[in-house]
């Protein structure tokens, strides 16, 4: 019995190395590229629907830095609201002109709209 549940054990672990490494999501790709973003409340006690994303390393691939950010901004909206709907202030569908990139960093703000 034991050795079974050892097997098993064994087994789930490598299964979930073949998945990112222990079990984690797959990286998604933009534009032939991953991108480290994350998606943060502007003010968590005043409300959580105004959101920042940040987009690191975006000269790499500029449109796909955009398309990484819509990407956390509609996973920061589903995981807070159970929507995907976004209102963006400064977006990825913005001219190149209107984006902001500082320090190699692509940042938008929207908000969720529940």
């Amino acid at each position: 019995m034991m050795r079974m549940m050892a097997a098993v054990m064994i087994g789930c672990l490598a299964l979930g190395a073949c998945r990112g490494g222990l079990g984690g999501p797959d990286p998604v790709s933009f534009d032939g590229r991953t991108f480290r973003a994350s998606a943060s409340a502007v003010d968590k006690r005043a409300s959580r629907a105004l959101f920042d994303v940040r987009v690191r390393d975006a000269a790499a691939s500029i449109d796909g830095a955009r398309e990484a950010g819509r990407y956390e901004g509609i996973k920061y909206c589903i995981h807070n609201f159970g929507t995907s709907d976004i209102i963006w202030t400064r977006g990825p569908d913005d001219e190149a002109s209107k984006l902001v990139v500082q320090d190699g960093t692509l940042t938008f703000q929207g908000r969720c709209t529940p």
